[in-house]
């Protein structure tokens, strides 16, 4: 290790503005850009695709994500 530790709003301040994975609790994921997020991580993403089992089933543009129905966000895996 480095010594530094990282919160996870220093995480969440890193990835706004790029492309993340939500997981709900149901087990949907949605994949978009991360707009913005407040402290009760209400989440705002854009260019969002929704994903089923793992298939695709849905794309919007702007999707709003109400904070109690989120499992985790983590940074999507770029190749």
């Amino acid at each position: 290790m480095d010594g530094h530790t990282r919160s996870p709003t220093n995480f969440l301040n890193s990835v706004i503005g790029q492309n993340v994975v939500v997981k709900l609790n149901s087990g949907i994921d949605y994949k978009g850009v991360l707009a913005c997020l407040d402290g009760y991580m209400n989440i705002a993403l854009e260019n969002t695709e929704e994903y089923v089992d793992g298939k695709l089933k849905n794309k919007y543009g702007d999707t709003f994500v109400r904070g109690n129905n989120v499992l985790y966000i983590s940074a999507e895996k770029t190749e």
